[in-house]
């Protein structure tokens, strides 16, 4: 089963998300809704992967939840991954990030929240939650 996985230590869940810049070199982020764990933190846009998903097209379905954009899983290209070292809301995460330069629309915040687009100093100087800080790091050391 894709997306939850249970082993010796419980579930842990598997999580995509998009670094996706536009053509200025900026950035976007997505502020967490209030009521949501993490609330008020910038983040990497993404969500679950669903059991019956690939990560690729659980981001492409996600983007198009959250954000309201099209993508081709194809454009999204691997940049990074990290994982929670200690139970964090109950259950081991894993995040898989992905870079993307082109798509179909104009994000919006969907689901709540706010989008900004961000230099990656800004993006640096965000509070994040720590997964995500791990991955603008990663991302930003290639960059």
């Amino acid at each position: 089963m894709v997306g939850k996985k249970s082993d010796a230590d419980g579930d842990w869940m598997l999580v995509v998300a998009a670094a996706m810049q536009r053509a200025d070199g900026r950035w976007l982020m997505h502020r967490r809704p209030e009521g949501k764990h993490h609330a008020g933190l910038w983040e990497f846009p993404g969500g679950k992967v669903e059991p019956s998903e690939m990560p690729a097209q659980a981001l492409v379905r996600e983007l198009a939840e959250e954000l309201g954009i099209g993508c081709d899983g194809a454009a999204l290209e691997p940049a990074g991954f990290a994982e929670t070292r200690n139970r964090e809301a109950g259950r081991e995460i894993v995040i898989l990030l992905y870079s993307l330069r082109a798509w179909l629309g104009e994000p919006q915040a969907l689901e709540g929240g706010a989008i900004g687009w961000f230099t990656p100093a800004e993006v640096q100087a965000l509070a994040k939650p720590p997964l995500d800080a791990v991955l603008a790091a990663q991302l930003f050391q290639k960059h």
